[in-house]
């Protein structure tokens, strides 16, 4: 069983390649950690392994974690997950990042929440019922909402494909959402996880979020 240290140094090594490959600056891609469904020491053992971003899915699951990895300075907290607007007070307290802002009555509900928050708007680009995030079609209408919103920076697009062993068959999703972000201006794209982060990255990632090819396979907490 390889270490933590190892597999961050393979993740490293994939990410360097890929934008290699794409001439590209590997510095321009986060490595967004993402712990989900782990204790807070995996947290403070990536953080000392020079970590600060992580990403989980779940308001409550963080919200019991929070006491013990909040005070790590530069730390930066992203919500990946669904957010459901009657728990958006309390993710602007727990969250720096929201990555996905999908209408906008959730925007007007973070801004009102008092605290600077970067925000992503997540896209749905594929048919799957399971996922969440706006049709294309209503990104002017957010886009508009959250620049009008003093507490919101907004960073980019989230998207998330549908789940495949084959890297490649999210290819054309990531160039959708990299069109998308274009048309729009906008700079920060979040796409890309452990099996197709290469993908991504090749297709203009900003931020890829891993979590198994780092931690494992998922461990229940506590």
């Amino acid at each position: 069983m390889e270490s933590l240290p190892e597999r961050l140094a393979a993740v490293r090594e994939r990410i360097a390649r890929a934008a290699e490959r794409a001439r590209r600056d590997p510095a321009e891609v986060t490595l967004l950690a993402v712990t989900k469904i782990f204790p807070a020491s995996a947290i403070q053992e990536a953080y000392r392994l020079g970590l600060r971003e992580f990403g989980e899915n779940y308001v409550q699951e963080f919200e019991g974690k929070a006491p013990q990895v909040g005070p790590l300075a530069g730390a930066r907290f992203h919500l990946i997950g669904h957010l459901q607007s009657n728990k958006s007070k309390k993710a602007a307290e727990l969250f720096q990042v929201i990555q996905t802002v999908d209408s906008v009555k959730l925007a007007g509900r973070l801004n009102e929440a008092g605290a600077a928050l970067d925000v992503m708007l997540e896209v749905k680009l594929s048919q799957e019922d399971a996922k969440s995030g706006a049709d294309p079609g209503q990104l002017p209408e957010i886009i508009e909402a959250v620049h009008r919103c003093p507490n919101l920076r907004l960073l980019g697009l989230m998207t998330m494909p549908p789940w495949t062993d084959d890297a490649e068959a999210a290819r054309p999703i990531f160039r959708r959402l990299r069109e998308l972000a274009e048309l729009h201006g906008l700079r920060g794209l979040s796409m890309g996880m452990s099996h197709d982060l290469e993908a991504a990255i090749e297709e203009g990632s900003t931020c890829v979020r891993v979590g198994t090819a780092l931690f494992g396979k998922r461990q229940k907490v506590g």
